[in-house]
């Protein structure tokens, strides 16, 4: 378990905050209005437990090049608007512009700076500790804070200066969102009710075997049911020949990753075969249609765009039975209606059964949220990239760095009389 500290260590009123988010949001083309505000809504429980604190806000929206790469303004609105108090925002991440705007900060208020992905040094500089936490970004920033909280948990997987350069600079802290991911993500991974599923799909098919691999390996899944790109390589592997046109698509996919992840899913397939559950059945596109086609009729030239309708019942059925389901995903191109049976099923499965079901972040949250069933979950986690290599075992950096500042400034220098 992550040994991180929290809001819940420090006093905070009067202080300088500094606290890093993730909500980076989905956005109109054309207007730039907000399509989805949940993971600007996610930070609020954060923001209650800093009201009396003077808060500066960092941020990103997209990465340079894309479409939706802009400022923070409309964020800073937005963030306002669903608080009903004045975030102010100035276009400026650690200049003067932004120095006197922090410096004119009071109690209780709060401000946002421009986009931290518009500095040249949070883009380039990654992974050397030492360079990161002299970036001008880090050095300025914390030359005015008293405490940086981390509660972006979604970034939490980035070695960049915004998420882990403060380490030995400030005392660093867990936000709400942040411990409450840490907590759930290890209350499924620690101690699971049993069985305990791991359902994955999607086309992420590399960092699925890596979490199928840990989950398997060190007994925290009791079983794994396949949906999917992951779904289609391990039946491949298993020796149903899924015909050249998948198979040339999981090669697309995968790319320099071809090799080493073959050669992990053998591995898995050798150790594990046993409780790896994979579909009886796949339904192909044939010409814009769906068709159902059992193993038996293997090979056949059409992409697999399902699992099929018997792999639906049977996957949906061991749901309900599960103690723990982690679910990361889609079982298929859900977007087109006659192929998102898969997909709906087992997200109904595990809204309906009584055992814990955690789903990954990413395209997984965003269906949970669209089908109203997040109410229904145990957990859905804000995060894409960072929850699955959360589950697969491999360090977060911006919970690394979390737990390095526990050890080097401490309860007893972070407390709430210290502080």
């Amino acid at each position: 378990m992550a040994k991180v500290l929290t809001l819940d260590d420090v006093n905070v009123d009067g202080k300088t905050v500094l606290l890093r988010v993730d909500i980076n949001s989905p956005l109109d083309p054309a207007t730039k209005a907000f399509l989805d505000d949940t993971r600007i809504r996610a930070i609020l429980p954060t923001l209650q437990k800093l009201v009396k604190a003077k808060v500066i806000l960092l941020a990103h929206q997209s990465r340079p090049g894309k479409d939706d790469f802009t400022s923070t303004l409309g964020h800073a609105r937005e963030l306002g608007r669903l608080l009903g108090r004045q975030v102010k925002w100035v276009d400026d991440i650690h200049g003067p512009k932004a120095m006197k705007a922090v410096e004119e900060l009071e109690a209780g208020q709060l401000l946002m700076l421009n986009n931290v992905r518009m500095d040249e040094q949070e883009t380039s500089i990654k992974g050397d500790l030492t360079a990161m936490s002299e970036t001008h970004l880090v050095q300025r920033l914390a030359s005015v804070a008293d405490l940086f909280v981390n509660d972006a948990f979604a970034c939490a997987h980035r070695s960049t200066p915004s998420i882990v350069g403060f380490t030995g600079l400030l005392p660093c802290v867990a936000g709400e969102l942040m411990g409450n991911e840490i907590r759930k993500l290890d209350h499924a991974l620690e101690t699971p009710q049993r069985p305990c599923l791991a359902v994955l799909g999607g086309v992420k098919v590399d960092d699925s075997i890596q979490v199928a691999d840990n989950m398997l390996r060190n007994g925290i899944a009791d079983a794994l049911w396949p949906t999917g790109g992951v779904a289609n390589l391990l039946l491949d592997l298993a020796g149903y020949d899924i015909g050249e046109p998948n198979r040339a698509f999981l090669k697309k996919e995968l790319k320099d990753n071809w090799a080493s992840t073959i050669k992990q899913a053998k591995t898995l397939i050798e150790d594990h075969g046993n409780s790896i559950h994979l579909p009886v059945d796949l339904a192909a596109n044939i010409e814009g249609n769906r068709v159902d086609i059992p193993l038996k009729d293997f090979p056949i030239e059409a992409p697999f765009w399902d699992i099929g309708i018997n792999s639906v019942f049977h996957l949906s059925a061991a749901i309900k039975q599960a103690g723990t389901i982690i679910l990361n995903g889609p079982a298929g191109v859900f977007e087109d209606p006659d192929f998102a049976l898969g997909t709906i099923e087992m997200l109904n499965a595990c809204a309906e059964s009584d055992g814990y079901a955690v789903m990954g972040g990413g395209h997984t949250a965003t269906l949970v949220a669209q089908r109203g069933l997040a109410d229904k979950m145990g957990h859905v986690s804000t995060g894409g990239g960072a929850c699955l290599d959360y589950i697969a075992g491999r360090p977060l950096p911006g919970v690394v760095s979390l737990e390095q500042s526990a050890v080097a400034f401490g309860v007893d220098v972070i407390s709430k009389t210290n502080l």
